[in-house]
């Protein structure tokens, strides 16, 4: 095996071979799968295994135990590069999805869903960290925002494809998910076969990380992940078992998703940069309170479709801004801190997700709007907690309880 190449080194290589563009590569190939498996999801366990709202909290539940176990990158890390791990975990996912329509059993959902959840949340911890380490912290917003927009890019293509072949030429679950996940899987393993290994400035460090002064992020992280859990699971669930939209339906208001995705995440590292990761979380958040009030509305007032589904795009563009998160932790750590820290983070983001879909599939089928009600009250913690991050977050300055200190705790 080549010795692995210094990033500053890096830009002597061809474009193609580049970190940047690794980054932008397997930004493309993650959401192929995991964006073709969500469209398709509701639709495929209603139809195959007639799921109710409980079996869809318990699927998720199911899902994102691995996530809780996050924190076994840092055991990980220690035997396999970052790198290597991050692309063999993009590969897992792959190969999971292709076979999810061979198990239409609700055993088998649970089983496939698991190991491509694995690979998925080993993937995303794995990134996240790449991401950080490889993008200087002031082009990190913008460079970001153009990271998702080639994810959505990419998975467009793939939902405009569904959209008009699904009907056309009746295509199958089995035949979809085979060529999602196959296509994630071929990507993963040509950035194994076709990438040198790139070394990081920073040695990180290969043990537990959890620091006081990280508080705050740990706290942010924590509510991101009760609150995404709930338009993850039931929003797209509720356009589906109240309004019955069909496959090629729930794909086109994902690929309106994408769209808006496409053009905005550029704008919101843009946003990000001028007006500062406070005011951009602070903004998110206000706008998540309304529109989770507005889903509950939904059903209380039995609001239409058309509402519930600008509801459901709206809802989608402000999780764009969770990049501001990435770089106000960038902004306040210690470079060797980022690999492990991102480990903890995905793990706290995650201590909700594996109970609460589970909880809240019962509390669905006895009110659907109290689910989204309790998403509001999550939003509004969220702004609280915001609110403490100061205009200028800097290592010692981590909260605006805090001052800036040249020691860090």
């Amino acid at each position: 095996m080549k010795a692995p190449i210094p990033l500053s080194e890096a830009r002597h290589l061809p474009f193609w071979r580049r970190p940047i563009t690794l980054l932008f590569l397997i930004a493309a190939a993650l959401p192929v799968a995991f964006a073709t498996w969500s469209a398709l999801l509701n639709n495929f366990v209603i139809e195959v295994a007639s799921f109710d709202g409980a079996d869809i909290g318990l699927l998720h539940t199911v899902r994102e135990i691995p996530g809780f176990f996050a924190i076994g990158v840092i055991a990980l890390i220690i035997f396999i590069r970052e790198q290597v791990l991050g692309l063999i975990a993009l590969v897992l996912l792959g190969v999971a999805t292709a076979l999810t329509a061979h198990f239409p059993s609700m055993g088998g959902i649970l089983t496939i869903t698991m190991l491509s959840s694995i690979g998925f949340h080993y993937f995303e911890t794995v990134n996240q960290s790449l991401q950080l380490q490889w993008i200087d912290k002031a082009r990190a917003p913008q460079m970001l925002g153009w990271i998702m927009a080639a994810g959505s890019g990419a998975t467009l293509l793939a939902y405009v494809l569904i959209v008009m072949t699904w009907e056309t030429f009746n295509l199958s679950y089995h035949f979809v998910y085979m060529a999602s996940g196959g296509f994630t899987a071929l990507v993963g393993v040509f950035c194994l076969l076709a990438y040198p290994q790139f070394e990081s400035p920073n040695p990180q460090l290969k043990t537990f990380v959890l620091r006081r002064r990280y508080w705050l992020y740990y706290a942010l992280q924590f509510m991101s992940g009760a609150r995404r859990q709930i338009f993850v699971v039931f929003a797209g669930f509720m356009m589906v078992e109240k309004f019955g939209f069909a496959v090629h339906e729930v794909t086109a208001l994902f690929l309106i998703n994408l769209v808006a995705n496409m053009i905005f995440a550029p704008v919101m590292g843009r946003i990000v940069t001028v007006f500062g990761e406070r005011r951009a979380l602070v903004f998110e958040y206000i706008g998540l309170i309304v529109v989770f009030l507005a889903y509950g509305g939904v059903y209380f007032f039995g609001w239409g479709v058309l509402l519930a589904s600008v509801l459901y795009i709206v809802d989608h563009l402000f999780f764009a801004l969770a990049l501001a998160l990435k770089t106000y932790f960038q902004k306040i750590a210690d470079p060797g801190d980022i690999a492990p820290t991102a480990a903890v983070a995905f793990t706290i983001n995650h201590i909700a997700a594996v109970f609460l879909p589970v909880l809240l599939g019962l509390l669905w089928l006895a009110s659907p709007a109290g689910v989204f009600i309790l998403a509001a009250g999550m939003a509004g913690v969220s702004l609280i907690l915001a609110l403490m991050i100061p205009r200028d977050p800097t290592p010692g300055n981590e909260t605006i309880f805090t001052r800036a200190q040249g020691a860090i705790a």
